[in-house]
């Protein structure tokens, strides 16, 4: 698990490609609707595998998950089989907690080789400063949610969490997450406007301090590209209603959509 700290450099090798995404909610809102798009989105990792020399995951690629030493959720074997063939491949993955998976461990990090960010994180790819981040509690609103990430990051509530039996503890965080819009960060998917947007005015405070080229994050289940000064703001929407993506070229950032056959 690695901690937000100096920049992390990346050259990208010729014809190779950088891809981004977020909030695929695995396991929401049932399993068989949340196979349907595990599928989905095993699809399109077998599809860019070819040009992809980096993969970021920006958080929430579960709705619900807890590791304990021994014992991780039962399902989403397609998901980590192909995420651990992407990894065996030679591809770099770059994990970000989300609000969904905020109490992941060292579980992808040992079995699949992914690198694991529990905050934001600095990158310079191709001489590009990217700003990458899941998203939640940034920003000057959001204030419930806040409140709600300190209970779940606080060391003696998560213990007494562990000390619940994994079946119990399992089911009760599922249906928990499918239940309560505050902690499944299931937000208005209409776009707010700039002032009332928190990552904007996030990103603007961010400027004030420091350039950087890109901004990119999740959690807000919207995609959006937004212009800020020389910067551009970079919303990776969801696998849930947009399947959305970025992919980066080396010179330039791209917000696509998945098309299904």
């Amino acid at each position: 698990m690695v901690s937000g700290g100096q920049s992390i450099n990346i050259s990208i090798s010729v014809g190779k490609k950088v891809y981004f995404a977020s909030d695929q909610h695995l396991g929401a809102p049932n399993d068989g609707e949340s196979l349907i798009r595990e599928k989905r989105f095993v699809k399109w990792l077998d599809e860019i595998k070819p040009d992809c020399q980096v993969l970021f995951l920006l958080g929430d690629l579960f709705d619900f998950w807890f590791e304990y030493k021994q014992v991780v959720p039962r399902g989403f074997v397609r998901v980590l089989g192909k995420l651990a063939e992407l990894s065996d491949s030679g591809i770099q993955i770059y994990f970000f907690t989300g609000n969904h998976d905020l109490w992941m461990r060292d579980y992808l990090e040992k079995e699949i080789g992914i690198t694991v960010f529990r905050d934001r994180q600095h990158f310079v790819i191709n001489q590009k400063k990217f700003f990458i981040a899941h998203g939640d509690g940034l920003g000057p609103g959001d204030k419930g949610y806040k409140r709600m990430k300190k209970l779940f990051t606080n060391k003696v509530a998560q213990f007494f969490f562990y000390l619940l039996h994994p079946d119990f503890a399992v089911w009760l965080g599922i249906n928990t997450s499918r239940k309560n819009k505050m902690i499944s960060g299931a937000e208005d998917v209409k776009f707010l406007g700039e002032e009332n947007e928190w990552l904007v005015q996030y990103v603007k405070r961010k400027l004030e301090k420091e350039s950087h080229d890109y901004f990119i994050f999740g959690h807000r289940h919207l995609p959006m590209e937004i212009p800020i000064g020389n910067s551009v703001y970079i919303n990776l929407g969801d696998w849930v209603s947009y399947f959305t993506y970025a992919v980066f070229d080396g010179n330039q950032l791209t917000l696509k959509r998945h098309i299904s056959e």
